[in-house]
């Protein structure tokens, strides 16, 4: 049976970005929604590909997909994608700018904070690759919206 901290910390990272939705407006909401479902699948795909790979480590046992890495797939990805394609969708160097200080304080800041508390440590990647591991996903993330954009207006 799993930690309370690291069931708290779940609940926490789930229910916190998804009630902000609620201020990003309706219009908004469907307007990004398509992009954010497609960085959510595509994070859960990555997740699995770094579970196997053991790139981190969750402290608390038994280690399973469903209670380490898949709250941090549904939890943030899809409401922070949407905020940041709402704040700069249009405007390319702000997303990326956006993008780089988001994950960059994740990366490098956040993971530590997240070991010190024992929920979850890198393992066999080090900061900058795991840097570059979310960073990615942003060149996806604007892409797909890019193409949902130019579909609309067919």
């Amino acid at each position: 049976m799993f930690a309370r901290r690291h069931r708290i910390f779940n609940l926490s990272i789930i229910l916190i970005p998804w009630l902000s939705l609620l201020f990003i407006g309706k219009r908004s909401f469907k307007r990004y929604s398509f992009a954010g479902i497609t960085i959510v699948v595509f994070e859960i795909i990555n997740h699995l590909y770094g579970h196997k790979r053991k790139w981190w480590k969750f402290y608390d046992k038994p280690r399973l997909f469903i209670k380490d890495e898949l709250p941090f797939s549904i939890g943030p990805y899809m409401p922070f994608s949407m905020w940041l394609l709402k704040f700069s969708y249009g405007n390319f160097k702000k997303f990326i700018l956006l993008n780089v200080i988001s994950d960059g304080l994740f990366a490098f800041l956040f993971i530590d904070i997240l070991k010190k508390f024992k929920i979850i440590s890198l393992n066999g990647i080090n900061h900058i690759q795991f840097f570059i591991y979310l960073h990615y996903k942003a060149y996806l993330l604007y892409g797909v919206q890019y193409l949902v954009e130019k579909l609309r207006k067919y």
